[in-house]
């Protein structure tokens, strides 16, 4: 942890440091195209906010459905990926969390997750190209399939060792979920109120997560007869319907459309 959090602040002081803003000035000058010169600025912060959130631009509001599936998967990903390997490949009875074995299926499963994210970093590099060519928004599609496939597979997984492969298309996704909706929110976006947006699409993200942690556990425990694996097949779902909804995203800004 230690570790962790002296990289997560250095990284961040490498960006203070380093990233050059635009000068106020240029970025009046970004904005001018973008004042509504009939609107009546309400007053008070909170009030700006509600005006801001009922007349988000209609790209962020269609996002809103692909970021909820994406990050409600995620979540589920995150917290019964332990137990359903545990108990679906590795053979622990459903109300064992502390055998040696159930131990064992924990630490492949942070060997696993390292996996994903190495895939993500490396993928995350390859996502220019590829939107280039085909698009972003049936890029991150295509991200969001290969996620799907990644975990819904790990139901019919036998031996621990092809959890990498399943990993592979969880890692295509979580590269593409942490870049390609912000790429194509940015295009749809007033200048002037690029920081407010941004913080408002924040929402689509923790608001799944909280929803996930509520809801999940009892779903698990009644619905799915308390097998964990069926969290996975149901991350995977969504992952699906994230796919077909972000085709549906509007995406004017797309560089393949201008080309």
């Amino acid at each position: 942890f230690y570790i962790g959090a002296a990289i997560f602040i250095s990284a961040i002081l490498w960006t203070v440091f380093t990233t050059s803003e635009y000068p106020p000035e240029m970025q009046a000058s970004f904005a001018e195209g973008d004042e509504d010169k009939n609107e009546v600025m309400p007053s008070g912060g909170l009030m700006t906010i509600f005006k801001d959130i009922a007349d988000m631009p209609k790209t962020m509001k269609q996002l809103g459905l692909v970021q909820f599936c994406s990050w409600f998967g995620l979540f589920s990903m995150w917290v019964f990926t332990t137990p359903a390997v545990a108990h679906h490949i590795y053979g622990c009875a459903i109300d064992d969390s502390s055998s040696a074995t159930y131990q064992t299926a924990g630490d492949w499963v942070g060997v696993i997750f390292g996996v994903y994210n190495l895939v993500s970093a490396i993928y995350a590099m390859m996502l220019p190209k590829i939107a280039g060519r085909i698009g972003r928004r049936q890029t991150h599609a295509f991200s969001l399939v290969c996620g799907a496939i990644g975990l819904i597979s790990i139901y019919f997984v036998k031996d621990p060792m092809w959890l990498i492969a399943s990993m592979v298309g969880v890692g295509m996704a979580w590269g593409s979920i942490l870049a390609m909706p912000y790429a194509i929110l940015a295009g749809a976006l007033p200048v002037r109120k690029m920081g407010v947006y941004m913080g408002i699409f924040n929402f689509f993200i923790t608001i799944p997560q909280i929803v996930s942690g509520i809801v999940n556990r009892p779903l698990v425990k009644y619905a799915f007869g308390s097998e964990a694996i069926y969290a996975l097949v149901m991350a995977g779902v969504l992952f699906l319907i994230g796919a077909w909804a972000v085709m549906r995203v509007e995406d004017k800004d797309d560089v393949v459309l201008k080309s």
